[in-house]
C-alpha cells in the first residue's frame, strides 16, 4: 500500500489549542438543536434523487420526530427543488413552531431565487456556504484568502439586504471544509460576519463548521470546535453548529466530542445517508443520548415505520447490523449471550415488581441490551435467535417466551444438544416453532409414539400418605416378539398395578410389577400460563441402567401431564435399547 503518499492531519492544518483544553472533562447533559439535511444534502447523494412525493414524506415524517429546524433543499440548483420550498410555503404544511433551512452558494443570482423560494414562509434560515479551505482555494475557487473573503462578505450583504424588514428569516454561514482551513482564517470570515449581519441574541446567527472531508480522529475536530467557541465574538448571539461526514467512519465520535467543545446545533441525516461514507447519523446521536439518561427531544418511538419511510424515500436499504434499528442489532445466537440476556430479563421483571412499576418505566439494565426495544416500538421476538452457535440459554428463552415452558436446567442442557445436532445438519436458523416441534417430538410425543403405553389408567389416595395406581399397560415390543406372523393382532394388554407415597411413585412399582423398572430422579411441572383453563406441563428424568432420559407431559390436569412425562421418558429409554 502506497502510504507514503498521504500526510497526516497534523501536516495539513494547524490545531491550536491555546490555554489548554476543556472539552475532555465535559459532558452532555441536554439535546443540541437537531437539523435534518436528508432533504437537501442526502438528496444530492441519491442515485435517484427523491420526487416530490418522497420529499414530502420524508418532511412529514421528520416533523412527526420533532424537529424544529429542517433543511428542506437548494432552491436554486434544481427546478424540483425550488417547486418543492414554494409548495412548502404555500400549502401550510409547516408547523409554527418548524423552521425551515435553505441551501445556497456565495453568487448573488442564486441568493435571489432562494429568497424568492421563501416568500410568505414566516421562518427561514438561509444557509451561505463557500469552500475556505487551501487547497480549494487553490484548486476550485481560485481566489487568495482576501478575495475569498469579500466574495463571501458582497454576497452575505446582498443577502442582509434580501431580508431587511423579514425579522423570521436569519442566516447560517458554512465555510465548507472548515477542518481543512487556517483556524485564523475561518475565525476571521466568521467574526466578519456576525458583525456584517449584526447578530443578537434575539436574531443570532448561525455558524455552521463541516468536517466535509473527514482527515483525522476525532479529538482533532473537538480542538477545532473549541478553539471556536472559545474565541468567536458576540458569543451569545452565535449558534455553533457542526456538520460532520463520515469517512473515516467516526462521524458519530466527531459530533459528540464536538457537542463537548460548545457546539449547540447538530447538522446530518437520519440513517446517515450522504456523499461518500454519509453524513453523520442523527437517529444514532440522538438514541446515544437516550441511553445516557438524557432526553432526546426526538421521537423514536416506531423506529421500524421511521426507517420504512427512509428506505421508501432514498431508496437504499438500512444494513441489519446499522445501530439501534437495524434488523439484527436487538438479536442473539451466541449461547452466552443469550442466556446473560434471559437472566437480565428475569432481573429486570423482578426489579420493576420490587419498585411497584411496569416493566416498560423501571430503571433499565439488561446485559448485552444498551437500550430497550420497547423503547423503539419493539418486540421481544427477535431479541434471542437460535442458530448452531447458541446455547441451552436462548433456547430456554425462547420456549418460555413463545410456549411457557420452564425447561429444568438439565432439561435445557439435554434438549440443547438435539437442537445443535439439527441446526449443524440444516445450517440454517432454527427458529421457535422448529424448536417447539423439536421438544414436541423428542419429549412430549413418545409418551404416545413408543413401544408402552397405557390406558384406562385411574391414580387415587387410598389413605394420607398412600396413592394406588392401576392401569392397562400395552407393549407393542412383547406383542410382536409373541407374534411375529401376525404384528396386526389385537393388543389387550396387561392389567398393572402398584402403590406408593405419591401418583408416580405408584405408577413406577406399576410399571416395575411388568418388568420395567422406573427409578425417578427428578420432577417439575408447572402451568404454561395464567388462569385455571391453562395446560401443565410435567417434566420427569428416569434413569434406567447407567443412562438418564428425560420426558414431558402437557394436559390440563397436572396429573395427567406427570404420568404422560413418565411414560415419554420410559419410552425414549425403551427405544434406545432397542
Amino acid at each position: 500500500m502506497p502510504y507514503h503518499r498521504y500526510r497526516p492531519a497534523r501536516e495539513r492544518v494547524e490545531v491550536r489549542t491555546t490555554g489548554g483544553r476543556y472539552w475532555p472533562s465535559q459532558r452532555i447533559e441536554h439535546a443540541p438543536l437537531w437539523v435534518p439535511v436528508d432533504l437537501r444534502d442526502g438528496n444530492q447523494a441519491l442515485a435517484e434523487p427523491m420526487d416530490p412525493a418522497r420529499k414530502r414524506r420524508m418532511f412529514d415524517v421528520q416533523v412527526a420526530m420533532g424537529f424544529k429546524e429542517i433543511e428542506v433543499g437548494y432552491p436554486s440548483a434544481s427546478r424540483a427543488d425550488f417547486d418543492f420550498v414554494r409548495r412548502l410555503a404555500t400549502s401550510g404544511a409547516v408547523p409554527d413552531d418548524v423552521t425551515v433551512v435553505v441551501f445556497t452558494a456565495a453568487r448573488a443570482d442564486l441568493i435571489e431565487r432562494t429568497f424568492a423560494s421563501i416568500a410568505g414562509l414566516p421562518r427561514a434560515v438561509v444557509h451561505l456556504y463557500t469552500a475556505t479551505a487551501p487547497v480549494w482555494r487553490e484548486v476550485v475557487i481560485g481566489r487568495e484568502r482576501a478575495e475569498l473573503r469579500a466574495l463571501i462578505e458582497e454576497s452575505a450583504t446582498l443577502m442582509a439586504r434580501l431580508g431587511d424588514g423579514r425579522p423570521g428569516v436569519r442566516f447560517q454561514f458554512s465555510p465548507e471544509v472548515f477542518n481543512l482551513t487556517e483556524p485564523d482564517y475561518v475565525l476571521e470570515v466568521c467574526n466578519g460576519l456576525t458583525a456584517l449581519w449584526d447578530a443578537a441574541p434575539d436574531r443570532p446567527v448561525i455558524h455552521n463548521l463541516p468536517a466535509t472531508v473527514e482527515i483525522a480522529t476525532p479529538n482533532i475536530y473537538a480542538d477545532q470546535i473549541e478553539y471556536m467557541h472559545r474565541h468567536l465574538d458576540r458569543r451569545d448571539a452565535v449558534i455553533l453548529s457542526v456538520h460532520p461526514h463520515n469517512d473515516r467512519g467516526t462521524g458519530v465520535a466527531c459530533a459528540e466530542l464536538a457537542l463537548l467543545a460548545g457546539a449547540q446545533r447538530v447538522e446530518g441525516c437520519l440513517f446517515g445517508n450522504g456523499e461518500r461514507t454519509g453524513n453523520v447519523d442523527l437517529v444514532t446521536l440522538a438514541l446515544n443520548l437516550h441511553t445516557q439518561g438524557v432526553d432526546p427531544m426526538l421521537d423514536f418511538s416506531d423506529i421500524d415505520a421511521i426507517r420504512a419511510t427512509v428506505e421508501y424515500c432514498n431508496r437504499l436499504p438500512v444494513p441489519g447490523r446499522h445501530p439501534y434499528v437495524g434488523d439484527l442489532v436487538h438479536t442473539a445466537f451466541s449461547g452466552t449471550h443469550q442466556d446473560a440476556i434471559k437472566k437480565g430479563f428475569e432481573h429486570h421483571a423482578r426489579r420493576a415488581a420490587e419498585l411497584g412499576l411496569p416493566p416498560a418505566q423501571a430503571p433499565w439494565d439488561v446485559p448485552y441490551l444498551p437500550i430497550d426495544p420497547a423503547d423503539l416500538g419493539r418486540d421481544y421476538e427477535a431479541v434471542i435467535r437460535v442458530n448452531s452457535q447458541s446455547g441451552k440459554g436462548g433456547i430456554a428463552y425462547l420456549l418460555k417466551d413463545r410456549y411457557g415452558l420452564d425447561l429444568p436446567p438439565a432439561l435445557r442442557a439435554d434438549f440443547s444438544r438435539i437442537v445443535q445436532a439439527a441446526a449443524d445438519d440444516s445450517g440454517e436458523e432454527v427458529t421457535a416453532k422448529a424448536l417447539w416441534d423439536l421438544f414436541q417430538s423428542a419429549y412430549l410425543m413418545p409418551a404416545d409414539r413408543g413401544p408402552l403405553t397405557l390406558t384406562g389408567w385411574h391414580a387415587a389416595e387410598v389413605a394420607p400418605g398412600r396413592h394406588e395406581f392401576t392401569g392397562t399397560l400395552h407393549d407393542a415390543t412383547a406383542e410382536d416378539a409373541a407374534d411375529p406372523a401376525n404384528q396386526a393382532a389385537p393388543d389387550r394388554g396387561r392389567t398393572v398395578t402398584g402403590a406408593g407415597n405419591g401418583p408416580l411413585s405408584a405408577l413406577a412399582d406399576a410399571l416395575a410389577t411388568a418388568g420395567v423398572p422406573v427409578h425417578i430422579e427428578h420432577y417439575a411441572e408447572h402451568a404454561t400460563g395464567p388462569g385455571p383453563d391453562s395446560a401443565a406441563v410435567a417434566y420427569v428424568r428416569i434413569r434406567s441402567g447407567e443412562d438418564t432420559w428425560w420426558g414431558a407431559g402437557q394436559d390440563t390436569s397436572v396429573l395427567t401431564a406427570s404420568v404422560r412425562s413418565v411414560l415419554a421418558a420410559v419410552n425414549r429409554a425403551r427405544g434406545k435399547a432397542s
